[in-house]
């Protein structure tokens, strides 16, 4: 539709008609009035078809609301509108699969997760109802009826598909997707940011007159989620170390798709005591590719410790716990920047899809460029705070640093709050009197593997030992190889000069079993293994007992570093690596692990230490 279309008056409930049928009743809209406090609209009597056809009366008759998702990645993000309706019983929610999608075949399967109710695409269009919530303007939505709002179900409105739509249209604010078959736009187009609008009202004036301004409520749940970013790093197993988080759209232009060797890259190069990596990927492409493929495929990264985050909820907890990001032109790296305001190092090479002048363009332009592994540290020292979160205050309502644009659209109100009125008015509805709460993210989960087996480069300098660790996959030159026993396997086992075991891995006691000791364990291993020279026993995080071939069995008590009122912990598998570079008899080693100073002490081990129980 051109950009100098005369404006018309819409729907008011946006009820879409079967093609060729005549538009029921025309009323204007006006996005200045809001609803009463009894529930009835501001232009009109307040009443709302119900799932039946019947006409809600503002009597004490509910609504029924469909959720209507095209993919996994929309569902999410209806998903995250949910506690807009928490607590009322006058309304019914319910979900369907919008058809046409080569995405949506997690989207179903997610609802089901979450325990809702699904109905399936045929049913839904027959049927009447309340509202409709779309977070995608795609599909045949016009066959559904009453009241259709949309969200979005990214930031920025950053990309454009050639091929599909109007030319050069964003994805997203395309008015061939918005109004399909000429019908009227949604009944409410909830947008992010002012400036949205104001890109909506050059391509369709039309549809720009049924959007407003709400927020985002997925940045919100991240936003309020910051204070657990410690809980989130501990699940994860992040400690003092820096975590390192490659986000990758789907599409021919994603990271994965143009650089697809980086994640390893990245985990063959960072030592695993100072760095942590994580992967967030579009759940477009896990729909696209499959779980078990997409983990084949990263199988490498993964085996080095790579978290891979879950479509849904854990990628943005992980975006929480994140020191740093890396990306493509996918709108995530907004949400961390909007956050955070952490690094973003980018890692896009260019094409047709990115829009200029969008705020992921902006961002990306400002940000260094990562175009090796290597480059890495470099990259990080030279990005200049602030940069990130410039570029997402045109994408989101950010009142610190957009006050001017903010004033008098955010009136302090959250963006679930927002929208709650603008259903509820929608609906025909009192808004619920208890307040409407924006819900934390759940605690992430774990790395799926961990490495059991490293490359040890150790370097003497002075009194200090230097140790970085690499995962033992890689071909990497070291000064020996240290393999957890029992864990990794048997070819590292047999080649490593280190091997080691943790306590307290065992889950259940067996009615029948056979113990070690920890003297009897570690003379076992160098008895058992001609190559090892070293064994020990992890006893916690730190106190360790060790031998070294030909000597007597020592304790190795580990003095951690003090870093603003806290202890900072290592794994003492690398102090032990360090107790193993240097000569048999040191009574005191000083480790510099993940560039921290770790003071071990070594005694003679006690009997008790000796005949402790594994």
């Amino acid at each position: 539709m051109p950009p100098n279309e005369p404006e018309e008056p819409g729907l008011i409930s946006g009820d879409f008609m079967p093609d060729g049928a005549p538009e029921a009743r025309m009323e204007p809209l006006d996005w200045t009035l809001r609803a009463t406090g009894d529930g009835r609209r501001a232009t009109g009597d307040g009443r709302r078809a119900t799932g039946d056809g019947r006409r809600a009366t503002g009597d004490g008759r509910g609504g029924s609301v469909l959720f209507a998702a095209r993919s996994a990645n929309a569902l999410y993000r209806l998903l995250d509108l949910l506690p807009v309706f928490a607590g009322d019983a006058r309304v019914s929610r319910v979900f369907t699969l919008v058809p046409g999608s080569d995405f949506g075949v997690d989207a179903l399967a997610a609802v089901e997760r979450v325990g809702a109710r699904s109905v399936p695409w045929d049913e839904a269009s027959r049927d009447t109802y309340d509202l409709i919530v779309t977070a995608s303007p795609k599909g045949e939505l016009h066959l559904l009826r009453g009241p259709r709002v949309l969200l979005p179900h990214g930031a920025g409105f950053g990309k454009t598909f050639h091929g599909e739509g109007s030319a050069d249209a964003p994805s997203g604010l395309d008015p061939e997707y918005l109004m399909p078959h000429g019908g009227p736009p949604p009944a409410l187009h909830a947008l992010a940011h002012p400036g949205q609008i104001d890109r909506l009202a050059a391509l369709s004036p039309r549809a720009a007159a049924r959007a407003a301004v709400v927020g985002d409520p997925t940045l919100e749940r991240v936003v309020a989620s910051l204070p657990l970013r410690e809980s989130f790093r501990a699940a994860l197993g992040t400690g003092a170390r820096r975590l390192i988080v490659l986000t990758s759209t789907w599409g021919r232009e994603s990271l994965l798709r143009r650089r697809p060797d980086l994640p390893f890259e990245l985990a063959a190069r960072l030592p695993q005591d100072a760095y942590q990596l994580g992967l967030i990927v579009h759940p477009n492409e896990w729909s696209r590719t499959g779980e078990f493929e997409l983990s084949e495929r990263l199988a490498p990264a993964l085996d080095a410790g790579m978290i891979l985050a879950r479509p849904y909820e854990d990628w943005a907890s992980v975006l929480v716990a994140a020191d740093a990001l890396i990306t493509d032109h996918g709108s995530t790296a907004l949400y961390y920047a909007a956050a955070l305001d952490g690094p973003v190092l980018a890692a896009y090479d260019g094409g047709d899809e990115l829009i200029p002048g969008s705020p992921m363009a902006e961002l990306l332009a400002h940000a260094p460029h990562l175009d090796r592994a290597e480059e890495l540290e470099k990259a990080l020292e030279s990005y200049r705070v602030g940069t990130g979160r410039a570029a997402a205050a045109s994408a989101f309502l950010l009142p610190a640093a957009d006050a001017a644009t903010a004033a008098g659209v955010a009136d302090q109100e959250s963006a679930l709050e927002r929208l709650r009125l603008e259903l509820y008015r929608l609906i025909g509805l009192s808004p619920p009197v208890a307040p409407v709460t924006t819900r934390l993210l759940p605690i992430p989960a774990p790395p799926s593997r961990t490495p059991s087996a490293f490359a040890v480069r150790v370097r003497l300098d002075g009194d200090e030992t230097h140790v970085e660790r690499f995962p033992g996959h890689v071909d990497a030159p070291a000064h020996h190889l240290a393999a957890e026993y029992g864990v990794a396997g048997e070819r590292h086992s047999q080649s490593a000069a280190l091997l080691y075991r943790r306590t307290g891995r065992a889950t259940a006691a067996a009615a029948y079993s056979v113990e070690w000791t920890v003297d009897g364990w570690i003379s076992h291993v160098l008895d058992s293994y001609p190559g090892c020279r070293t064994a020990g026993v992890v006893l916690s995080p730190v106190h360790c007992v060790a031998r070294v071939q030909g000597g007597s069995l020592v304790s190795v008590r580990i003095e951690p570093p003090r870093e603003n009122g806290r202890i900072v912990h290592s794994d003492p598998a690398a102090v032990l690596s360090a107790v193993h570079a240097r000569p048999v008899g040191a009574s005191r080693v000083t480790c510099v692990i993940g560039g921290r100073r770790y003071e071990a002490y070594l005694s003679p081990a006690t009997a008790d230490e000796a005949g402790r129980i594994l």
